[in-house]
């Protein structure tokens, strides 16, 4: 059981440093004038590289059988293709903040699709769903969200209030972000029920998926926004750091997280990711941090222990063997 920690808190603090940075990536590329289709493209076809690229290094053998490719296509339109685009269409309409703020709501989702498709998904008794809410709390103290959306919050205005129609652009931005998360949800579960336990690599699963969202993409961005363009330097730099880092690197430890601890815990990276962006403004853009940053904080951690599944007893035996069988060495 301490083996198991070991593997899970590492990936979970990277993965939700790495998923930090991602809504202000997106924001530099779309504000550059990137269409959403071209950054959702981009993040696959660079993530997907850096995938392959890595996968060489390793020398593993890329998988080959049909059911492997079949399922990862499906996972690709919901964990890559179509939330890619829709976060990116939402931030062309609301702030980061707002889009990280509904992002939190991927665990709520997630949790109701893995009850619906998970025949062995523990049912959510009030511990977990005690931690659901508190997480979702934590992340709302952590933003300040009681300064309001449409004035001064962690991340500034969620859109251009006073421009007309600023409050159906921002509604229409939020109902995408939504519904990118609803897509995380109902991805993580079909990750878990139809990827997790096959005998190949994270790596080598992860470069499979993202390639298919890379070949969804490469097909549907030139047929809704024409050709790419150059964006600038700036713009350039973060596709490249949310493809090949957020989108490549990233998806190797998601992938290892869902199968050492499971979906709950897997999507709870949305509750940490808040945390580290607002680090990061805060150290390399001198963004004030107050009280509720660090009360919010706690809560995240307190969140995340609540929301796995008890494996008390027996339930901890079998989660035990279970772990044994699905995991597979990520390198």
């Amino acid at each position: 059981m301490v083996g198991v920690r070991v593997r899970w808190w590492p990936g979970f603090v990277a993965l939700s440093a790495i998923w930090g940075a991602s809504f202000a990536l997106i924001k530099v590329a779309v504000e550059a004038g990137v269409p959403p289709v071209w950054v959702a493209a981009w993040r696959c076809l660079l993530g997907a590289g850096a995938l392959w690229v890595i996968l060489a290094v390793r020398r593993e053998a890329v998988p080959r059988d049909p059911a492997v490719w079949g399922h990862s296509a499906v996972a690709a339109v919901l964990l890559n293709s179509v939330p890619f685009v829709l976060f990116s269409y939402g931030e062309t309409r609301v702030s980061s903040v707002l889009a990280g703020v509904l992002n939190a709501a991927t665990p709520l989702f997630t949790l109701l699709f893995a009850l619906a498709v998970l025949p062995g998904e523990p049912r959510p008794g009030p511990r977990r769903l005690a931690g659901l809410a508190l997480g979702f709390v934590g992340v709302l103290t952590v933003l300040g969200v009681w300064h309001g959306f449409g004035g001064t919050s962690a991340g500034g205005p969620a859109g251009e209030a006073g421009a007309p129609g600023a409050g159906a652009g921002v509604v229409a931005g939020g109902l995408a972000c939504l519904a990118a998360t609803c897509c995380y949800g109902a991805g993580f579960a079909y990750l878990r029920r139809h990827l997790a336990t096959r005998p190949h690599s994270a790596t080598a699963l992860s470069t499979v998926q993202i390639t298919c969202g890379g070949a969804q993409l490469a097909v549907a961005a030139p047929l809704a926004a024409g050709g790419p363009h150059w964006p600038g330097v700036g713009a350039a730099s973060a596709l490249l750091v949310l493809g090949a880092l957020g989108t490549g690197v990233a998806y190797v430890l998601n992938l290892g997280l869902v199968r050492t601890a499971g979906t709950a815990v897997a999507a709870a990276v949305t509750y940490a990711t808040p945390l580290w962006s607002t680090a990061l403004g805060a150290l390399l853009l001198a963004e004030p941090v107050g009280w509720n940053t660090l009360a919010g904080g706690l809560a995240v951690i307190a969140a995340v222990a609540l929301t796995r599944p008890p494996t008390a007893g027996g339930g901890r035996r079998a989660a035990v063997r279970r772990g044994r069988k699905a995991r597979q060495p990520v390198g």
